[in-house]
């Protein structure tokens, strides 16, 4: 499931896609707009560059832009960095496995059925980008 810190920084990322192109955005602009609570928020965005996706400058006229092209940075690799894995279970994660202790994964029919939700998620997750229009979030 998605979590409140994947659903706020997907929101915040969208904002700064819709930006113009190195535009810095505050942290209280993109909050105020998107309903999102503003310390989450600049822990939210702190996250977000640490994995790269987006760049800041403090002090009078600071704030934050995209680090990349809207059109590379898929919104799957978003929810990774903030989520972590999107597998439902840790057995059915390619970035994230784990076995499991109470079953035999060879004949688990619960662990093949969350690789094939895995790679549906993924499917559709990995395929978007901030660019795909998401001005409904």
């Amino acid at each position: 499931m998605l979590t409140k810190k994947g659903k706020y920084g997907l929101k915040a990322m969208v904002h700064l896609a819709e930006a113009p192109q190195d535009n810095l955005i505050s942290v209280g602009e993109i909050a105020k707009a998107r309903n999102i609570p503003r310390k989450f928020l600049d822990n939210i965005l702190t996250d977000l560059r640490v994995a790269g996706f987006v760049q800041s400058r403090k002090g009078k006229g600071g704030g934050f832009c995209l680090a990349k092209p809207a059109d590379q940075i898929s919104i799957g690799n978003i929810i990774r960095s903030l989520d972590g894995p999107l597998a439902p279970l840790p057995c059915a994660s390619k970035t994230g496995y784990k076995a499991c202790e109470d079953c035999i994964e060879e004949d688990c029919k619960i662990r093949r059925m969350m690789l094939e939700v895995r790679e549906a998620i993924a499917n559709v997750l990995d395929k978007r980008t901030l660019a795909d229009g998401y001005s409904d979030y």
